[in-house]
């Protein structure tokens, strides 16, 4: 039974009694309010009981809810330190990458200022002895074309015939 019906019925007896002359007290139906007490002795109880809970179920829903709160701050704040750590990760990689690019141009260069040395030094070193059997090469016409011509005129002198044609090849000058 509601509480408040209970009170409202109570009222209700007293203000029904009958006034006492020359006092502000009242004659009420004792048995008719000694009824409501009791039956607000039952009710309160229950509706204390109530009241306790659906504050126990308040109390709870608020600590289920503080808990639930608590665990998304928690990994709110683990995500926000995975991306941090994922993100310091990926500047370290790019860093390290930017470095490891740098270093492999300038070997990169190394190298091919080391083979364009050896080049050169191989080319110089062949446009040497090309220069060299060069003039070895003219040493020996010459001395070939003199061979001839000593030995037509040795010819000329001796038989008074035409002389060798000079020689056909490579070596001609």
């Amino acid at each position: 039974m509601d509480i408040l019906y209970l009170v409202d019925r109570l009222e209700a007896a007293i203000n029904k009694g009958t006034a006492v002359p020359f006092s502000n007290k009242r004659m009420i139906d004792e048995d008719e309010c000694l009824d409501i007490i009791d039956q607000l002795r039952v009710a309160v109880p229950e509706e204390i009981k109530q009241s306790r809970r659906v504050t126990q179920e308040k109390d709870r829903i608020l600590a289920q809810a503080k808990e639930e709160a608590d665990r998304i701050v928690t990994m709110a704040r683990d995500e926000s330190a995975r991306l941090a750590e994922q993100s310091e990760l990926v500047k370290t990689a790019q860093t390290r990458a930017q470095a490891i690019m740098a270093q492999a141009e300038v070997d990169a260069k190394g190298t091919r200022a080391g083979a364009d040395d050896y080049a050169n030094q191989v080319l110089s070193e062949l446009q040497q002895r090309l220069d060299e059997l060069t003039a070895r090469v003219a040493t020996l016409q010459g001395t070939v074309h003199n061979g001839l011509r000593m030995l037509s005129e040795k010819r000329g002198s001796v038989g008074g015939g035409n002389p060798p044609p000079p020689p056909t090849g490579t070596l001609s000058s």
